[in-house]
């Protein structure tokens, strides 16, 4: 059997999501059942009680990732972005956040799934620091340290806010004003505002688009992921939408 963690409970969430990611990816390659039976030589009963037992060996787990076109490292890789995670932390958990502006950094980080060593190379961290603030990370329930410093996260990378949490009051009263704290005319900096009137269905409309623009920014973090840290570059993408007309016009409305 895969020896992934020392915990039953967690060793048997981890296994349901990597078959339930291996049963994904046929399903993607539109391979049935009886397909995967002809090509590992099983009998078709065979092969569903793999996938509905758990019982993968590591000989197996190789094999299925041969069928797929995935390594065995990636087909975990894969199984352990998609375990859900916590999509909104408590009102304590953003206090705690960013009441430390070294512990936000390593959370960040995390995040976006730096290694611990990325994390020491990149900032005037020291590998004790960071394992200090991982710690406290694990101690708040956002991720685990894993045997060789890796990281597992527990929280979704692009989680929800509270609407009047400390992490908005944050980044309203520091993040803000250093992001728009540009020209924009920069040739990878871009700055558009558009102004329309909408029907109620139209600007839900409009919403929809918005979080599929954030999903999109999400998966291509995603494609990212196996690129070196040197060929990446943070990047945000502000979005913000309301119902308004500049003060300037409401002083001239009529009541």
């Amino acid at each position: 059997m895969i020896p992934l963690v020392s915990d039953s409970n967690t060793y048997m969430t981890q296994i349901t999501q990597l078959i339930a990611t291996i049963k994904q990816r046929l399903k993607s390659a539109g391979m049935t059942y009886r397909d995967v039976a002809q090509a590992l030589e099983l009998s078709e009963p065979s092969v569903k009680r793999l996938l509905a037992g758990g019982r993968l060996t590591v000989e197996r787990l190789a094999q299925f990732g041969d069928l797929l076109g995935l390594t065995m490292a990636e087909l975990l890789q894969e199984a352990e972005l998609s375990t859900p995670r916590l999509q909104m932390l408590t009102r304590e958990q953003e206090a705690q956040l960013v009441s430390n502006e070294k512990l936000l950094l390593v959370a960040v980080c995390a995040l976006n799934q730096w290694s611990l060593q990325d994390m020491v190379s990149a900032y005037h961290l020291s590998k004790a620091e960071c394992i200090k603030h991982l710690l406290v990370l694990e101690r708040m329930g956002l991720a685990d340290l894993k045997p060789g410093n890796r990281i597992r996260l527990l929280v979704a990378r692009d989680f929800d806010w509270l609407p009047d949490g400390p992490i908005r009051h944050f980044f309203v009263r520091q993040g803000l004003p250093d992001f728009m704290g540009s020209r924009f005319d920069e040739p990878d900096e871009t700055l558009d505002f558009a102004h329309g009137m909408l029907t109620q269905s139209a600007y839900a409309q409009l919403q929809v688009e918005m979080h599929r623009l954030r999903s999109k920014l999400a998966a291509l973090h995603n494609e990212s992921l196996t690129a070196p840290l040197s060929e990446k570059r943070g990047t945000a993408l502000l979005l913000a939408m309301r119902v308004w007309e500049p003060q300037a016009f409401r002083q001239l409305k009529r009541m």
